[in-house]
Parts: structure tokens; C-alpha cells; sequence
């Protein structure tokens, strides 16, 4: 039954990504990694998925926390973006968990310009994105977990906005070899966007041949309607080592997604007295044309009592011709 369901899950992803549709999706903000262990190690973690950011690479990894806990994540991007994320679970035992996550990404203010006025108005306006989800997730044995989520999506851009509803789907199979974890995801399974709003209405000339009709009939533009940035990933992870005072794992993804073609992350973690962490990775391997690459991070983590802990997160992300970005996370687990 168990792998079962992983061939399924890899047979309806096939199915979906026969064809490379590169830059052809709305809401990409969906594909910005969340939270600076899994981005450190590459964004390798659909497999290694075990705290609060499994709501986002795999909602099944949420099922394997055995406290309830709250992440703040906070990214720095390139051209002044603000990207945070906050999300909490609520371990319920044997009736499994509960999550809710809130993104935002926030380009700040810009300059409102026209035709008129290219070089400004004076004025300026605001774009932003956003996704709320809600996530449950269950062990079916000591072995085999599933996850999923329920979101809505939006994005704004002055007077104008398109929302709509998604899923995401995963499992996680944790097997008798050598601790190798089996790990696969589908995300943002769900309708098109279509923007609307005050900003689309114009006043049109139904038929510019006609002299003396009236020019300034009041209508809209009709946009569009883009696809969601689907995407399939399967992963495995494992400990290299695993002793009482070090643990070192690997993690290996492969990435097949809608809106680009298909690629690899790949990374690593070392935790040193469960007190300690150094993360590294590479993200976008075997893709064309990307200036993703190279990955680094750290965590501290500290428990005040048995069923308190805080944990403080760093990770580095290379990118190229863009500006290099700075990911920070603050954690609570109870």
C-alpha cells in the first residue's frame, strides 16, 4: 500500500509535466524556499522534513514532530523583497497534527509612473503576495506518514488582484535501511489565476472608423488566466553517522515543476551535541540557464526544559548575477 501510493503520486506527476512550460505561471513566490536549515542544505528536504517548515516542502514530515512548535522565518531578497513566513503545528498524538502557515512577500513601495509622466507622478503603489494554508498530517504506522494542505493564494498589485485555492500533498516512508527516509510531495495543485480590478478599466472606441460615435465607452480588459507553479519532488535523506553526540545527514532531491524543467538539490547537515548545526548545499543542479547555487547555514538550538526549546537559524543563498540573499528563522518547540 505504502509504495503503492509513491507510484501513484510519481504516475500523476508524469502525466501532468510531459511538456516545459519555463516562466509560464502565476504566483512564483510559491517556489521561494521556506526557512534557513532546509534553504542551507540546498532545499534539499522533502525527505528530511521533521519541524514546523514541513507544512511547506512536505506536509507528511509535519506528522514526525513528536512536540507542537512555531517558526518565524524572515528572507532578505534581492531589490529590497521582504519575504517572511510564520507557521505553527499542534501535535495531537494519536489523532495526528495540525499546522497553519501565513507568506508574505512584500516588494515595498514604488514609484507610480504614467505615460504622461515617465519620470514619476509623485505618487507611488504597493504589490504583494500572500498565502494562508492549513495542513494536517497523520502516522498510518511507526514507518509511513501523509500530510496534506489546503491554501489560499493571492496577489496584489495597486487596485488590481487574483486569488485562488491550492493543495499540497505528501508522504513519507521511513525504511529498515540504514535509516534511509523515502519522501515525495506534490505542491500548489489547484486553479488558474486571473487578475481583475479597478486598474483594468479603460474607456474604449468601439469602432475607431465610425466619426462622431462616442470614444469613451466604459469597459475592462479581459486578462489572462495562468496556472499555478505545480510542482512534483521526491527525495531520500539518510545519517551518514548518527552517534550519541554527532549526527551528520545527507538529503537528495529531485525537482520536476511546471513552470521550468527538471533539476536537483542536493545538501547536508552536521549536529554536533543536538546543540549545534553547520549546513551546506547546492541547489538547481542540471539546470540550464540558473543562478541558484551554493548554499551555507548554521542553527543553535537550546532546551530550557523537556518540553521547551528554542532554536535560531541562519542560511546564505548564492545567486549569481543577483544580489546574494540572507535567510534568518527564530523557533519555538512545546
Amino acid at each position: 500500500m505504502r509504495i503503492k501510493l509513491l507510484i501513484i503520486m510519481i504516475t500523476f506527476s508524469v502525466s501532468l509535466f510531459g511538456q516545459s512550460k519555463t516562466g509560464s505561471t502565476a504566483a512564483p513566490f510559491l517556489n521561494i524556499g521556506i526557512g534557513p536549515r532546509s534553504i542551507a542544505m540546498g532545499g534539499a528536504f522533502v525527505a528530511t522534513a521533521d519541524d514546523v517548515s514541513s507544512i511547506y516542502w512536505n506536509p507528511a514530515g509535519a506528522a514526525r514532530m513528536n512536540k507542537s512548535g512555531a517558526l518565524f522565518a524572515h528572507s532578505k531578497w534581492f531589490a529590497d523583497i521582504d519575504y517572511n513566513w510564520a507557521g505553527t503545528v499542534v501535535n495531537m498524538d494519536d489523532a495526528g497534527v495540525i499546522g497553519i502557515s501565513v507568506t508574505n512577500l512584500d516588494y515595498g513601495d514604488m514609484e507610480l509612473t504614467t505615460l504622461s509622466e515617465p519620470e514619476g507622478t509623485g505618487g507611488t503603489f504597493t504589490a504583494n503576495d500572500m498565502s494562508i494554508a492549513i495542513t494536517y498530517a497523520k502516522n498510518l504506522t511507526d514507518r509511513f506518514s501523509i500530510g496534506g494542505s489546503v491554501k489560499y493564494i493571492s496577489q496584489n498589485i495597486w487596485n488590481s488582484s487574483a486569488s485562488t485555492i491550492a493543495v499540497d500533498l505528501g508522504v513519507l516512508f521511513h525504511s529498515d535501511i540504514y535509516g534511509l527516509r523515502i519522501g515525495a510531495a506534490i505542491t500548489n495543485l489547484g486553479g488558474d489565476m486571473q487578475i481583475s480590478g479597478s486598474d483594468l478599466n479603460i474607456q474604449h472606441d468601439i469602432d475607431r472608423t465610425i466619426y462622431g460615435n462616442n470614444d469613451q465607452i466604459l469597459a475592462t480588459l479581459d486578462t489572462d488566466k495562468w496556472p499555478l507553479p505545480l510542482t512534483f519532488k521526491i527525495g531520500l535523506a539518510m545519517e551518514l553517522i548518527e552517534m550519541r553526540d554527532h549526527r551528520v545527514t545527507i538529503a537528495a532531491d529531485a525537482l520536476n515543476p511546471s513552470d521550468n524543467d527538471q533539476a536537483m538539490n542536493v545538501g547536508m547537515e552536521y549536529e554536533v551535541f543536538n546543540m549545534i548545526a553547520l549546513r551546506a548545499g547546492y541547489k538547481s543542479l542540471f539546470l540550464d540557464n540558473s543562478e541558484e547555487g551554493l548554499t551555507l547555514g548554521f542553527g543553535l538550538k537550546y532546551d530550557f526544559t523537556p518540553s521547551l526549546g528554542l532554536s535560531i537559524d541562519y542560511a546564505y543563498q548564492q545567486f549569481g548575477v543577483l544580489k546574494d540573499t540572507q535567510h534568518f528563522s527564530v523557533g519555538v518547540f512545546f
